[in-house]
């Protein structure tokens, strides 16, 4: 918050120590409001078209701000949050139910982990009493047992609270950035590595920068090019 003369804007929305609303009012007029009541000139809603100001104590207020967080933070550690079991659940949905108890824990929320009985699952007390002790010792690193599991009608309940000190919610990792543009940079030749021979497919230029025509084999065995000679044409009868 901005306090006296730290308020640099020209004009304030000005509300009195009683509060009450006296409206548009020039900074420097309001200023001399809060030293004449011996008070201070707080900017309590800084987004505000004229921002909003306030006469008043600037020590009780900050002490009164103070309590007020200390009272939500206490306020969420005593809410509770329940996490549903039964006596013959399997594996792989108890590890399910463990991981939500544990986000909540992590967030600091008590969790109360209820096991139900349906129809003759009565006579199973003691699988249900070991479900939720399963789940206390799977969150034991960062929860203790506030109180032990206890039948109550058909659900028997055990509760769970962070324990001081515990580890908060750890932040999820980020993905390594890709390279500029989302190309994959091609690996660098290896060293000593000779480059391909592209031009030695093609053939030498011949005189006036054409290429050459390419050489039919001879098909004598001496290998010595013979040329081909055209046929006479037929003398006249």
């Amino acid at each position: 918050f901005r306090v006296n003369r730290r308020i640099r804007v020209k004009e304030v929305f000005l509300i009195g120590p009683e509060g009450e609303q006296i409206g548009p009012t020039p900074t420097a007029e309001a200023l001399r409001r809060a030293e004449a009541a011996g008070l201070d000139l707080v900017e309590v809603a800084p987004n505000a078209r004229p921002p909003v100001c306030k006469i008043l104590d600037y020590g009780r207020f900050k002490y009164e701000q103070k309590k007020k967080l200390k009272h939500r933070a206490k306020n969420v550690s005593s809410v509770v949050k329940e996490v549903r079991v039964r006596p013959k659940i399997d594996v792989h949905d108890l590890d399910i139910k463990i991981r939500k108890a544990r986000e909540f824990l992590e967030e600091g929320y008590k969790v109360q982990v209820t096991c139900l009985f349906r129809g003759r699952e009565m006579a199973y007390q003691d699988l249900g009493r070991q479900v939720l002790m399963k789940v206390a010792e799977a969150v034991e690193d960062l929860a203790k047992v506030e109180r032990q599991p206890r039948l109550e009608g058909r659900r028997m309940n055990l509760m769970l609270s962070r324990k001081p000190g515990a580890p908060k919610k750890a932040a999820k990792e980020q993905a390594p950035a890709p390279a500029e543009g989302g190309a994959t940079p091609e690996p660098a030749p290896a060293a000593g590595a000779a480059p391909a021979a592209e031009a030695a497919t093609d053939p030498a230029p011949g005189a006036g920068g054409e290429p050459a025509a390419p050489s039919s084999p001879s098909p004598s065995g001496g290998g010595e090019r013979t040329s081909a000679r055209s046929p006479e044409p037929p003398a006249d009868a």
